[in-house]
């Protein structure tokens, strides 16, 4: 027989009010060498541009394939090998199309549009990301609310990424009272996980579950 549960027994349970999926930060310390002349020398991408205007992302999903041992007409299910899924942000256009012209010209410089050459070096056109799950307080679950600071909750590291997929902007007469929104999809090649960009750096390869 289960035990009926109460509203204070749940409130217990559900620490910090639960995380709210508007609460998060996108960081990419810089492009790639290859395109680093789309910032002026990268100084933009350092200034917060990008954690501005980068409105939407996703926490990674954790993809562990499997596959089948077939044993007298039953299939043993074993463990493969994990994959890692392609990761999409949702930027914010503005006037000076500074940050479409960003990923534009990183795009051109893996695959020219006239000619299709390209950089060869990964190392030229890869670079690395942050997500960050924030709180709504100073520090994990406060009891006060001091204003000005967010607890960094989780920090997923994204490496070696590049776009494979800069998604076009719908032009009509019909949209008003909106702005112009475009998508960015990344490969990844792992991510490791962290409560800060500390920690998600230095512990590279190590997943840090609590």
């Amino acid at each position: 027989m289960a035990q009926t549960k109460s509203l204070s027994q749940f409130k217990s349970r559900l620490a910090g009010g639960g995380a709210r999926p508007n609460l998060f930060e996108v960081t990419m310390p810089a492009f790639p060498s290859a395109v680093a002349d789309a910032w002026g020398g990268g100084d933009q991408a350092e200034s917060g541009t990008f954690k501005f205007l980068c409105k939407a992302a996703a926490l990674p999903a954790s993809v562990v394939a499997s596959y089948n041992v077939p044993f007298r007409g039953r299939n043993l299910k074993v463990a493969g090998d994990r994959t890692f899924n392609p990761w999409t942000v949702t930027i914010i256009n503005d006037e000076d199309f500074q940050l479409r012209t960003a990923f534009e010209r990183w795009a051109n410089v893996i695959s020219k549009l006239d000619d299709a050459t390209g950089v060869t070096n990964p190392t030229s056109y890869m670079t690395d990301a942050y997500v960050q799950q924030l709180g709504r307080g100073a520090e994990r679950f406060a009891t006060t609310n001091e204003g000005g600071e967010s607890a960094v909750l989780r920090t997923y590291k994204f490496f070696d990424i590049f776009p494979t997929n800069i998604s076009e902007i719908a032009l009509s007469y019909d949209s008003s009272d909106t702005y112009e929104t475009f998508d960015v999809t990344f490969e990844v090649q792992y991510f490791t996980i962290g409560n800060s960009l500390e920690s998600s750096a230095s512990n590279a390869g190590e997943v840090l579950i609590e």
